[in-house]
Protein backbone atom coordinates (compact mmCIF):
# COMPACT_ATOMS: atom_id res chain seq x y z
CA UNK A 1 0.00 0.00 0.00
CA UNK A 2 1.56 3.29 -1.07
CA UNK A 3 1.18 6.66 0.65
CA UNK A 4 -1.70 7.87 -1.54
CA UNK A 5 -3.69 4.66 -0.93
CA UNK A 6 -3.00 4.90 2.79
CA UNK A 7 -4.15 8.53 3.01
CA UNK A 8 -7.32 7.65 1.09
CA UNK A 9 -7.93 4.77 3.51
CA UNK A 10 -7.53 7.08 6.51
CA UNK A 11 -9.86 9.65 4.96
CA UNK A 12 -12.51 7.04 4.17
CA UNK A 13 -12.38 5.40 7.61
CA UNK A 14 -11.43 8.29 9.90
CA UNK A 15 -14.70 7.98 11.84
CA UNK A 16 -13.41 4.69 13.26
CA UNK A 17 -10.33 6.42 14.61
CA UNK A 18 -12.26 9.44 15.91
CA UNK A 19 -14.71 7.24 17.82
CA UNK A 20 -11.95 5.24 19.47
CA UNK A 21 -10.13 8.46 20.37
CA UNK A 22 -13.25 10.01 21.85
CA UNK A 23 -14.06 6.90 23.81
CA UNK A 24 -10.59 6.45 25.31
CA UNK A 25 -9.46 10.06 25.90
CA UNK A 26 -11.05 12.94 27.79
CA UNK A 27 -9.41 16.06 26.40
CA UNK A 28 -9.19 17.31 22.85
CA UNK A 29 -5.38 17.35 23.07
CA UNK A 30 -5.24 13.75 24.25
CA UNK A 31 -7.62 12.70 21.46
CA UNK A 32 -5.40 14.46 18.92
CA UNK A 33 -2.34 12.66 20.28
CA UNK A 34 -4.10 9.31 20.16
CA UNK A 35 -5.39 9.96 16.65
CA UNK A 36 -1.84 10.64 15.49
CA UNK A 37 -0.50 7.55 17.26
CA UNK A 38 -3.19 5.33 15.73
CA UNK A 39 -2.47 6.65 12.23
CA UNK A 40 1.25 6.05 12.85
CA UNK A 41 0.58 2.46 13.96
CA UNK A 42 -1.66 1.88 10.95
CA UNK A 43 1.12 3.20 8.69
CA UNK A 44 3.69 0.92 10.34
CA UNK A 45 1.38 -2.07 9.99
CA UNK A 46 0.03 -1.34 6.51
CA UNK A 47 2.01 -4.14 4.92
CA UNK A 48 0.72 -6.67 7.45
CA UNK A 49 -2.85 -6.34 6.19
CA UNK A 50 -3.44 -9.42 4.05
CA UNK A 51 -7.07 -8.85 3.15
CA UNK A 52 -8.33 -11.84 5.11
CA UNK A 53 -10.61 -9.55 7.13
CA UNK A 54 -12.35 -6.34 6.25
CA UNK A 55 -10.14 -3.26 6.29
CA UNK A 56 -12.35 -1.72 9.00
CA UNK A 57 -11.80 -4.79 11.19
CA UNK A 58 -8.03 -4.42 10.83
CA UNK A 59 -8.25 -0.69 11.57
CA UNK A 60 -10.43 -1.23 14.66
CA UNK A 61 -8.06 -3.83 16.02
CA UNK A 62 -5.04 -1.55 15.64
CA UNK A 63 -6.93 1.50 16.94
CA UNK A 64 -8.21 -0.30 20.04
CA UNK A 65 -4.86 -1.92 20.80
CA UNK A 66 -3.10 1.43 20.39
CA UNK A 67 -5.62 3.22 22.61
CA UNK A 68 -5.21 0.70 25.40
CA UNK A 69 -1.41 0.43 25.06
CA UNK A 70 -0.76 4.18 24.92
CA UNK A 71 -3.10 4.77 27.86
CA UNK A 72 -0.62 2.93 30.04
CA UNK A 73 2.42 4.84 28.75
CA UNK A 74 3.31 8.31 29.90
CA UNK A 75 4.21 10.47 26.91
CA UNK A 76 6.10 13.74 26.83
CA UNK A 77 4.01 16.79 26.03
CA UNK A 78 4.35 17.80 22.37
CA UNK A 79 2.64 20.75 20.70
CA UNK A 80 1.17 20.31 17.23
CA UNK A 81 0.33 23.08 14.79
CA UNK A 82 -2.77 21.53 13.24
CA UNK A 83 -5.78 20.82 15.43
CA UNK A 84 -7.91 17.85 14.48
CA UNK A 85 -11.67 18.22 14.88
CA UNK A 86 -13.52 16.04 17.39
CA UNK A 87 -15.66 14.73 14.54
CA UNK A 88 -14.76 15.04 10.90
CA UNK A 89 -16.86 17.49 8.93
CA UNK A 90 -20.02 16.90 10.92
CA UNK A 91 -22.28 19.57 12.25
CA UNK A 92 -24.38 18.46 15.15
CA UNK A 93 -27.40 19.96 16.78
CA UNK A 94 -26.93 21.13 20.36
CA UNK A 95 -29.35 18.49 21.64
CA UNK A 96 -27.56 15.69 19.81
CA UNK A 97 -24.17 16.92 21.02
CA UNK A 98 -25.40 17.00 24.63
CA UNK A 99 -26.83 13.49 24.36
CA UNK A 100 -23.62 12.17 22.79
CA UNK A 101 -21.49 13.74 25.51
CA UNK A 102 -23.74 12.17 28.14
CA UNK A 103 -23.36 8.77 26.50
CA UNK A 104 -19.58 9.14 26.24
CA UNK A 105 -19.45 10.13 29.94
CA UNK A 106 -21.22 6.88 30.83
CA UNK A 107 -19.10 4.81 28.43
CA UNK A 108 -15.88 6.19 29.91
CA UNK A 109 -16.84 4.53 33.19
CA UNK A 110 -16.57 1.10 31.53
CA UNK A 111 -13.31 -0.85 31.58
CA UNK A 112 -11.19 -1.04 28.43
CA UNK A 113 -12.59 -4.39 27.25
CA UNK A 114 -16.16 -3.23 27.75
CA UNK A 115 -15.47 0.01 25.87
CA UNK A 116 -14.03 -1.88 22.91
CA UNK A 117 -16.93 -4.33 22.72
CA UNK A 118 -19.70 -1.75 23.07
CA UNK A 119 -18.07 0.63 20.58
CA UNK A 120 -18.06 -2.12 17.97
CA UNK A 121 -21.64 -3.08 18.90
CA UNK A 122 -22.75 0.54 18.41
CA UNK A 123 -21.10 0.43 14.98
CA UNK A 124 -23.50 -2.43 14.19
CA UNK A 125 -20.81 -5.07 13.81
CA UNK A 126 -22.05 -8.63 14.15
CA UNK A 127 -21.08 -10.71 17.17
CA UNK A 128 -18.84 -12.71 14.86
CA UNK A 129 -17.06 -9.55 13.63
CA UNK A 130 -16.66 -8.24 17.18
CA UNK A 131 -15.25 -11.57 18.31
CA UNK A 132 -12.78 -11.50 15.42
CA UNK A 133 -11.62 -7.97 16.23
CA UNK A 134 -11.35 -8.55 19.99
CA UNK A 135 -9.88 -12.04 19.64
CA UNK A 136 -12.45 -14.11 21.55
CA UNK A 137 -15.27 -16.49 20.65
CA UNK A 138 -18.68 -15.34 19.46
CA UNK A 139 -20.71 -16.65 22.40
CA UNK A 140 -18.50 -14.71 24.81
CA UNK A 141 -19.40 -11.51 22.95
CA UNK A 142 -23.13 -12.17 23.33
CA UNK A 143 -22.81 -12.63 27.08
CA UNK A 144 -20.54 -9.59 27.47
CA UNK A 145 -22.83 -7.30 25.46
CA UNK A 146 -25.81 -8.19 27.66
CA UNK A 147 -23.78 -7.54 30.81
CA UNK A 148 -22.45 -4.25 29.41
CA UNK A 149 -25.98 -3.11 28.50
CA UNK A 150 -27.12 -3.83 32.06
CA UNK A 151 -24.13 -1.95 33.46
CA UNK A 152 -24.82 1.05 31.20
CA UNK A 153 -28.47 1.13 32.32
CA UNK A 154 -27.37 1.17 35.95
CA UNK A 155 -24.84 3.94 35.28
CA UNK A 156 -27.47 6.05 33.48
CA UNK A 157 -29.94 5.70 36.36
CA UNK A 158 -27.36 6.96 38.90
Amino acid sequence: MDEAEFLALIKDHQKIIHKVCHLYRDTCEDREDLFQEIVFQLWKGRDTFKGMAKISTWMYRIALNTAVATFRKKKPEIEYGVILPDYPEELQSDELAIRQEGLFAVLKQLDDNEKAIIALYFEEHSYKQIAEIIGVNESYIGVRINRIKNKIQKLIIK
